[in-house]
């Protein structure tokens, strides 16, 4: 299939130029999420676009087609291999899902031969599984890759989602003619939803194409949207993943404070398990997306990966700082010599610490930080219990807050580090 890659129209790459003033961090956010229950913790599932795109030929390619076969199989997976036990919930279609036009009533409806049974079937096939079915659609005249779009069609699009049973919505922007309709669009789509009954959480992409013009409103974008799309798409490769770290933490100023319960900065897929990351950046991307706060949607082959890149992706530890109930996005605290340190604080005063290796010559290198530097002074004060959890788990014992933090870390990998305060374990006891 030839097309024009998702979320890449001419002037996208100008984001990656746009340099702005910097704003005060540390306030919290005082913005109302969307009202709809959904999302209190970062969203997990499985989403088709990175690893299987827009392929629709399933004649040649039946095992890797956009397919109702696909989306069951991989809900199978997702009970059968322990994806569902470990919290990942969703299994979600992205483009390409459509036939070609919209029936005689205006309605979208599924590719035919693809979708034999239509959405319908499927959303009733994986609810079976205990799992919920996310869909996607475009706010502007046409899909990324040009399959019919919602604009002018918001309501009974909402309508017909949720009569199939949907339980998610990816909402693009593509092919949108000017920044109101791409404004108005993605807040009448959100109404729309609430006002069919059903439960549907609202995944935007709104600021994404809103960076290129303006600063997007995320007071705003919160009212409406549970998670929302800021930079480009993730590719299978660390210099896409990498792309994704430096826009954020460059950004945190405006972004890490509208992040929490109901509304989540989405820095895109989980690329782990596929071709293009090493063991150490696979491990870089799932900490720091757990730092993040970051939806954790994987886009891969459930029927192909490694046990080692299934063991990270359902690493309970991991999993546990990703969808921590106090819900505050971490940020950058520091870079210094091609080191990154990234914290995140947690419930129960506890800290998530990732320290991560730029440097892409040479071995590991060591690195010691002060304690009385991390979670803004307070972490570790009087003292802590600190617990490496990734690459591998060890408990590292006791810390005083007047003492030192000391690791090696591999040439593009992070370690990770839960750190409890000492005076909560004494309140455990």
């Amino acid at each position: 299939v030839t097309m024009k890659l998702k979320s890449w129209d001419p002037w996208l790459g100008y984001v990656l130029a746009l340099h702005f003033r910097t704003l005060v961090l540390w306030g919290d956010f005082g913005a109302m999420a969307l009202d709809n229950g959904l999302a209190r913790t970062p969203t997990m599932g499985w989403l088709h676009w990175e690893r299987f795109m827009c392929n629709v030929d399933c004649q040649e390619e039946p095992d890797s087609c956009i397919s109702e076969q696909l989306f069951m199989q991989m809900a199978e997976l997702m009970v059968s291999d322990g994806w569902k036990d470990a919290g990942y919930e969703y299994v979600c279609i992205d483009d390409c899902w459509m036939a070609p036009q919209r029936n005689s009533l205006g309605q979208l409806q599924a590719d035919p031969q693809r979708f034999p049974g239509g959405i319908r079937r499927l959303a009733n096939y994986v609810h079976s599984k205990g799992l919920k079915l996310g869909i996607y659609a475009d706010v502007g005249n046409k899909t990324c890759a040009g399959y019919p779009g919602s604009f002018g069609h918001y309501d009974i699009d909402a309508q017909t989602f949720a009569e199939w049973g949907v339980d998610l919505l990816k909402f693009d922007g593509c092919h949108c003619d000017s920044i109101k309709h791409l404004a108005d669009g993605y807040k009448y789509m959100s109404l729309a939803l609430n006002r069919t009954g059903r439960s549907i959480v609202y995944s935007c992409e709104w600021p994404l194409y809103m960076w290129p013009f303006h600063k997007p409103n995320y007071t705003k974008i919160r009212q409406y949207c549970n998670h929302w799309r800021n930079f480009a798409d993730v590719y299978d490769s660390w210099e896409s993943v990498k792309s994704i770290l430096d826009w954020t933490s460059s950004n945190q100023e405006k972004i890490v404070n509208f992040a929490g319960p109901g509304g989540w900065n989405d820095p895109d897929m989980l690329v782990i398990g596929n071709f293009g990351l090493s063991w150490d950046q696979q491990v870089t991307q799932m900490a720091l997306w757990a730092i993040m706060a970051a939806p954790l949607l994987m886009s891969n082959d459930l029927r192909h990966i490694s046990p080692q890149a299934k063991t990270l992706l359902q690493d309970k530890d991991v999993i546990a700082i990703n969808q921590d109930p106090l819900g505050k996005q971490g940020y950058r605290l520091r870079k210094e010599n091609n080191i990154e340190v990234w914290e995140r604080p947690l419930s129960n005063l506890a800290w998530a610490v990732a320290m991560t290796n730029l440097q892409e010559i040479g071995g590991p290198r060591s690195y010691i930080i002060s304690i009385a530097s991390l979670g803004k002074g307070v972490a570790c004060n009087p003292g802590c219990f600190i617990t490496q959890l990734l690459p591998v788990k060890m408990e590292l014992g006791f810390h005083e807050w007047t003492s030192s933090l000391k690791t090696r870390i591999n040439p593009t990998g992070t370690v990770l580090f839960r750190l409890e305060a000492k005076r909560r374990l004494h309140q455990k006891a």
